[in-house]
């Protein structure tokens, strides 16, 4: 044994031994095998990790609320919109799975970086068209960047988690939202004076420049490797085949992930719309009510560790769930503005942990992988839930429309109860 390999690390957490832990490294950090130096390290991987996710709230939000102005300009009726939403749908699930083999090839990093260049450049391109079809076309590379990006970052969070092996996955969500909000409340702003076009390529603009900072930041450390007793897990979360019943437990935790997400893209594409459309509520006041519920989501996952902690994870899926079923019955069905608002934010607070928690899971139980498993069907609930609620708006009214995301919310509970033991284990 060299003396390099029997010196002493400066490490808080348990490590394996240096050889198994040599054979071990390519696995988890993909093709990378540079030895990662705790502390600092990971307290800069989680910033930087922590920047993408808020990165990408900002950059969706500034989107969603100009929906009514683009749907304006391009003279789109709520089906014709629905359909050009679609286009985000098919772009994002044709990369998440690619996305998830790309990030066991080069690393979660790199395609972190990569695709976020790619979504911060699309944003530009929505109002720049003039009819449905040519937005449902630059919404095809908006949703690939949107979906390639949020599998990339997941699983870079997922590698984190489980090297610090505390439950801080909803902090990063909370970073989305917290950028959702940001984003909603400059779009409010904005709308008083910016056409789309400006505020949009705005957007983009601050999006290339934080990730020049963040993308530098985080292409510097290489993914940690887990503790000691994780190896195994690990080792097949890299890229092994997990157990059958592991395979339905992802795909259980996608589907919860699909009930949540369904109810934070109809509250990001229609949300605004149904205030302004359905309670005369003013743009400024349209754009507020996402912003409300972002800002309710935020909070509810800031708290999102400390609950996990005391509730287990079962139980914070079950009682999301539930609570975001009465919201959503409440802010779709409301005669007046401030108690729709009300209903968001509710919506908001029992969303909030459940999408985390799938997502976070889904990782630990088969690495990147799971991840782009189970982001494809969350995603694909947040993506393709927008032009359902869009066609079934035509077919009945927007208020009944939205009244889905409650249903889907309480399916979420009752499959958190039948997951129960896995969402624990």
């Amino acid at each position: 044994m060299t003396p390099e390999r029997t010196a002493p690390r400066r490490n808080p957490l348990p490590r394996p031994s240096a050889a198994p832990y040599a054979d071990f490294v390519p696995l988890i950090n993909k093709t990378r095998t540079h030895n990662v130096v705790p502390g600092r390290e990971l307290v800069a991987l989680r910033v930087s990790i922590t920047a993408f996710f808020a990165l990408d709230g900002f950059v969706f939000s500034g989107w969603v609320v100009r929906i009514p102005d683009i749907k304006h300009q391009t003279h789109a009726s709520a089906g014709a919109l629905g359909l050009a939403l679609l286009g985000v749908s098919a772009g994002a699930v044709l990369t998440m799975m690619l996305t998830g083999r790309l990030c066991r090839r080069y690393g979660s990093h790199p395609v972190t970086v990569a695709w976020m260049v790619v979504l911060a450049l699309s944003v530009a391109l929505p109002p720049l068209t003039h009819s449905a079809v040519a937005l449902g076309a630059v919404l095809l590379v908006f949703g690939a960047a949107y979906g390639g990006v949020n599998v990339a970052f997941n699983s870079a969070a997922v590698d984190l988690v489980a090297a610090v092996r505390r439950p801080i996955m909803p902090s990063f969500h909370a970073a989305f939202s917290l950028g959702g909000m940001v984003g909603a409340g400059v779009g409010g702003l904005a709308a008083g004076f910016l056409s789309p076009t400006r505020h949009l390529l705005g957007i983009t603009v601050i999006g290339l420049l934080v990730t020049a900072v963040a993308g530098r930041a985080l292409l510097r450390h290489d993914p940690p490797p887990p503790p000691a007793d994780d190896q195994e897990p690990a080792r097949a979360g890299a890229g092994r085949t997990p157990r059958a019943g592991g395979r339905w437990l992802v795909v259980g935790f996608g589907l919860v992930a699909l009930c949540d997400a369904y109810g934070e893209g109809a509250m990001a594409d229609w949300g605004a719309l149904h205030l302004k459309q359905d309670l005369t509520a003013s743009a400024g006041t349209a754009a507020a009510g996402y912003a409300l519920f972002a800002l309710a989501m935020t909070a509810g996952r800031l708290s999102g560790t400390a609950l996990l902690g005391r509730l287990g994870r079962a139980r914070t899926v079950i009682a999301g769930g539930s609570v975001a079923a009465v919201g959503m019955l409440l802010g779709s069905l409301a005669p007046s503005v401030w108690v729709a608002l009300a209903g968001f934010a509710v919506t908001g607070l029992g969303l909030a942990n459940i999408f985390p928690v799938a997502i976070e899971r889904a990782g630990a139980l088969s690495g990147a992988s799971g991840v782009a498993v189970a982001s494809t069907l969350g995603y694909g609930g947040m993506l393709l839930g927008p032009p359902a609620i869009g066609f079934m708006a035509d077919w009945f009214s927007l208020p009944t429309a939205l009244t889905s995301v409650a249903v889907l919310a309480a399916v979420a509970a009752l499959v958190g109860v039948a997951t129960r033991r896995g969402l624990n284990g």
